[in-house]
């Protein structure tokens, strides 16, 4: 019987920030050839990695990679997990088409370890206006911070505060940049 595969990246939470945690990513591609992942592509020093592997529950895979990469670093890696097909489906869906992008405009996706529910009325803002959450998808939330409206924004506190820890996030870039690597874009 032949195992299905699926297509997977993973976004590690708070390695190489602020020089706190490092891992490098040569030794992250090894680990994950150690766990048996095939086709592996690192992106970024910010902890996002496309692998093949068994077609199986997130959250499995996810433990089974955050106790690994623990063990071999010696530090906890949260690790958020999704398919291809959620990230997919998210360029297919641009949450950011009509806005206009400056210097100063940040367009965030943050994915949610599970679908927390919150009673945060949708689209909210901060109240300088620099933040707004605009949309959630499931486990995704999709927020822009104006930088030209607030220097000091509490962006990511705002999120955590109304979605918990269990989160990470990456800038729209990024998101595209891992489409491109899948052939999505």
């Amino acid at each position: 019987m032949k195992t299905e595969i699926d297509t997977y990246i993973a976004f590690l939470r708070g390695i190489n920030v602020g020089g706190h945690h490092k891992v490098p990513m040569a030794d992250l591609k090894i680990e994950f050839e150690k766990l048996g992942f095939k086709n592996i592509v690192t992106l970024l020093n910010s902890g996002n990695i496309i692998f093949d592997g068994p077609k199986e529950k997130t959250s499995k895979l996810e433990q089974k990679i955050s106790t690994h990469l623990e063990k071999f670093f010696g530090f906890h890696i949260p690790t958020i997990l999704r398919t291809s097909g959620v990230i997919h489906n998210l360029l297919d869906h641009n949450p950011f088409f009509g806005i206009e992008r400056t210097k100063d405009i940040r367009l965030y996706v943050s994915f949610l370890k599970t679908n927390i529910e919150s009673d945060l009325e949708l689209p909210w803002k901060s109240t300088d206006n620099s933040y707004k959450i605009i949309e959630k998808r499931d486990q995704t939330i999709i927020s822009v911070l104006d930088l030209a409206m607030s220097k000091s924004t509490k962006a990511m506190e705002s999120i955590e505060h109304f979605y918990g820890k269990e989160i990470t996030t990456r800038n729209w870039n990024t998101i595209e940049r891992i489409g491109k690597k899948l052939n999505l874009v």
